[in-house]
């Protein structure tokens, strides 16, 4: 952690809205249980209900069976009172004998008793109906009830979801406020600079002032000028091998990755290439990125932004090639000779007033003891050694030196041949190689 906010008042907030948010989500439950009990008294009614109806069913049979019997039992009366009249009048006829008339007049009494009986039978059985009616009114009015009861017990548990929501809402709120009282680094780094003074007060969302700064290690670039008049050979991917200040000698691979399209003045600190962009007599620089490769543990470890650093960049390499010293190379004035077939002492045409001769670039070889100048065409440029497209022999030798020195000799002029310097030695002006 980077910054640490002391979290007790935080910690005992989150705590507190903890528990109501776990009190909240216990009343979720609470209602959701009563949901399942309200949609079993609503099974239980349904379950009633149909019971009753089918009781109904059952009376309103038993009413038709009723009515039947009454029907019959009306029927059998009035064939009761029809035969008593019958004997009755036979009987005063003198044809029918008094058991006669007896019978028949008992038969009409039992008639009547079973109508009697019939009736009583089917207003029981209407009775019976009425009262199947009104307990099937009644369970589904319990039905209604109970229905009612699962949508309000829906509406508790939406109510108590909506509740625990929030609640878990303002506990996510504290649970980040708590979060946020220690400031993590985003990345792997170092912290190269702490802007940020003890008692200064400062807001994460609001203030333009940062509290530190870290650098990305994992990463390494350096930032290097390359002049313009080099500029066109560097490539991105080239190879480079970089000497930092403090480490020495010790060179460290790594590759071009970038390359400012956009000139600097060399008194333009800033980089933007804008300041001094109307100044065109300035020299001018590019802005080229090199990544550093393969870095040792111990080479990294000692690594720090912002080291002074300097690279070069192998823009192209040629393999089996002539090539001399640096130091071998001379550019000279051609000196003026008689034109060939011409009077003695005649001179060629003169350099026209205004432009400057043409220097001829070349190399002082050893003929025997005297020297001779031999222009050449150059190619590639190494750290010591240059490149000989063309002008020059192999297992010729050339003489090196200060260029002061090589341009003070003239053709024919004697040298003595001296052993290569030892480590460490510079060549006295004038040795052959």
């Amino acid at each position: 952690p980077l910054v640490r906010v002391d979290p007790t008042q935080l910690e005992s907030s989150a705590e507190a809205q903890a528990a109501t948010a776990q009190a909240a989500i216990s009343d979720v439950q609470n209602a959701r249980t009563s949901v399942l009990s309200a949609e079993n008294a609503v099974s239980q009614a349904q379950q009633s209900l149909a019971a009753n109806e089918v009781a109904l069913a059952q009376a309103r049979q038993s009413v038709n069976t009723a009515q039947t019997s009454v029907d019959r039992a009306q029927v059998d009366v009035a064939t009761a009172q029809r035969e008593l009249k019958r004997t009755t009048d036979l009987i005063e006829s003198g044809v029918a004998s008094r058991s006669e008339y007896d019978a028949a007049q008992d038969r009409l009494k039992t008639a009547q008793v079973a109508l009697k009986t019939s009736q009583a039978q089917l207003e029981a059985a209407k009775i019976a109906v009425e009262e199947a009616k009104a307990r099937v009114n009644q369970q589904r009015e319990a039905v209604k009830a109970a229905q009612n009861g699962v949508t309000q017990a829906q509406n508790s548990v939406h109510s108590s979801e909506s509740r625990a929501n929030a609640q878990q809402a303002l506990l996510r709120g504290q649970s980040s406020q708590r979060f946020k009282a220690t400031t993590l680094s985003p990345l792997t780094g170092v912290v190269v600079d702490i802007p940020a003074r003890v008692g200064q007060f400062t807001l994460a969302s609001t203030s333009t002032t940062s509290l530190m700064t870290i650098a990305d290690m994992t990463t390494i670039n350096v930032e290097v000028n390359v002049d313009e008049t080099e500029i066109a050979q560097v490539e991105e991917g080239q190879p480079a091998k970089v000497k930092v200040d403090a480490m020495g000698e010790k060179e460290i691979t790594g590759t071009v990755t970038q390359k400012n399209p956009l000139a600097v003045s060399r008194s333009d600190t800033t980089g933007s290439g804008l300041g001094n962009r109307v100044n065109v007599q300035e020299a001018k620089e590019f802005k080229v990125v090199i990544e550093l490769k393969d870095i040792p543990n111990d080479v990294r470890d000692s690594l720090k932004p912002g080291m002074t650093a300097t690279a070069t960049v192998t823009t192209k390499t040629k393999q089996n090639v002539l090539a001399v010293p640096l130091q071998a190379i001379v550019e000279k004035t051609p000196t003026p000779t008689p034109t060939p077939g011409g009077p003695a002492g005649q001179q060629p045409a003169a350099t026209p007033v205004g432009e400057k001769p043409k220097e001829i670039k070349g190399v002082y070889v050893l003929d025997g003891k005297k020297v001779k100048f031999l222009p050449v065409e150059t190619g590639i440029t190494g750290e010591s050694d240059i490149e000989i497209v063309s002008g020059l022999q192999p297992n010729m030798e050339v003489i090196t030196g200060p260029s002061r020195v090589l341009r003070t000799l003239k053709e024919n002029d004697t040298v003595k041949k001296q052993a290569a310097a030892k480590p460490g030695e510079t060549p006295k002006p004038g040795d052959s190689k």
